[in-house]
């Protein structure tokens, strides 16, 4: 059996595939080792959201081809395989296999001795396996039952609940690199959500392309199909303290799930909703199906119905066409709007894409620019809410010892997504990684807090 290296790039939904992989391997067999010297095979999940995932894969490919042994193997899989496979066997002869979006389930096999064949003569004829196994169109989509080994936390989980995307924003180059919509069922996600619990699970981060239209490709009417809220619902019941939306999408929220959110005590209340624009002619150049009239109504809705709710944003700037106009108007929203957290990507050109084929591109430092402006509206906003927690107390789930200091605990309130939102650093107390403990915040920055452990005597 074979010792394999691993190297995962790109969001929690590609971290998901790549801990199926790290299942699948293990199960048959192979060794898990921690470092690509001595690898036997090294396998690169890749990223191709936008050209800087599309770089960092590319360049991390060629520096662990530098690690291949005459006898090892290079696999690369995940969006940039599904992409650019056929480029990939040209410009990179190092690559002994190439595995689309939805064909990482094929990697074992990858792995395997080559088969023979058996000739007229008797002789035996190794058969290569092909170097490019890409579907054309992914469907595949795990279940409850499929091996999985976990990387990070213990004690806090993403759940991928579907997978790939039927929307038409012309911006994004996911729903070719995905497929189309496909939903685990109920059933299946809450089977894997009791397995995570037993593993020490505390934080369940429920992901997907589109959170909100969980369900919709099950069945031909609203009446057979199951739904977003049913599932949280479903979710409320499995012995975890958090449950955390992301990727939802601006006009697919309804009364049951707003209802949902509000009620289920173990579901954070937590909203991760990009909306990517509020200028009505930009959200048509986006083919974003919605106006900014819905988009505005939403976040009133949201905060009205919703108690504590931290609502988190994604902007972008720079996307053809964007006027000075139109970029004051975005920058006016979020001035007036004050989200919790918000993030600004300058817009990247996507080959396939219905932007990348639009008239008026935006310059670089243009682009630039807006981004920075954009982003320093949001910091002074998220400072203000910061300042406003200081001498309140909060509930932290423990990450474990700060990077900063060793006499420091580092943790997340509710309002912190992992990886995304900044932390909390904990003075005054040591307790394990994955406890839930009361803290007073005691200080404040523009993405982070500090706080005092409140232990019990």
């Amino acid at each position: 059996m074979s010792a394999i290296y691993f190297v995962s790039l790109g969001c929690p939904k590609n971290q998901v595939d790549t801990e199926l992989m790290l299942g699948q391997v293990e199960a048959a067999g192979h060794k898990l080792v921690k470092e690509p010297e001595g690898a036997d095979v090294i396998v690169v999940n890749t990223c191709a959201f936008i050209d800087a995932a599309k770089e960092e894969s590319v360049d991390t490919i060629l520096e662990m081809a530098q690690y291949k042994g005459k006898a090892g193997k290079l696999v690369v899989t995940g969006c940039l395989a599904q992409r650019y496979a056929d480029d990939l066997a040209k410009d990179i002869p190092e690559i002994d296999h190439i595995l689309g979006s939805a064909d990482f389930q094929s990697l074992a096999k990858a792995l395997a001795p080559v088969a023979g064949v058996t000739l007229p003569s008797g002789k035996k004829k190794k058969k290569a396996l092909p170097v490019i196994q890409v579907s054309e169109t992914p469907t595949y989509i795990y279940d409850h039952e499929s091996p999985r080994k976990r990387i990070g936390a213990m004690h806090s989980a993403y759940v991928k609940i579907a997978e790939g995307c039927d929307r038409p924003c012309s911006f994004c180059i996911i729903p070719k690199l995905r497929g189309p919509q496909r939903s685990r069922t109920i059933e299946d996600v809450v089977a894997e959500a009791h397995s995570l619990a037993a593993g020490g699970a505390r934080e369940l981060n429920l992901i997907a392309q589109d959170l909100t239209r969980y369900g919709w490709d099950q069945g031909s009417s609203p009446a057979s199909r199951q739904t977003l809220a049913q599932l949280l619902r479903a979710l409320g019941k499995v012995d975890v303290d958090w449950i955390r939306l992301h990727y939802t999408f601006p006009s697919a929220f309804d009364d049951e799930l707003i209802d949902a959110i509000a009620s289920e005590p173990k579901v954070v209340k937590y909203i991760d909703v990009p909306l990517q624009h509020i200028s009505d002619p930009m959200l048509k150049r986006m083919r974003r199906g919605h106006s900014s009239r819905v988009t505005r109504e939403l976040v009133k809705t949201l905060r009205a119905r919703i108690d504590n709710l931290v609502l988190r944003t994604t902007f972008i700037v720079g996307h053809p066409g964007e006027t000075p106009e139109e970029f004051d108007e975005l920058c006016a929203f979020v001035a007036d709007s004050k989200f919790d957290r918000a993030g600004a990507f300058t817009y990247s050109v996507e080959p396939g894409t219905t932007s990348a084929m639009l008239p008026h591109r935006v310059p670089e430092d243009v682009m630039a620019e807006r981004q920075q402006k954009l982003m320093e509206i949001q910091r002074a906003i998220s400072r203000e809410r910061h300042e406003a927690m200081v001498g309140k107390e909060i509930e932290v789930l423990v990450d474990g010892v700060s990077s900063e200091s060793e006499y420091l605990l580092e943790g997340r309130w509710y309002g912190q997504a992992p990886g995304i939102d900044g932390v909390t650093y904990l003075a005054d107390g040591q307790v394990p990684s994955g406890s839930l403990v009361r803290a007073r915040v005691t200080q404040a920055s523009d993405y982070d807090l500090a706080a005092t452990l409140e232990l019990a005597p």
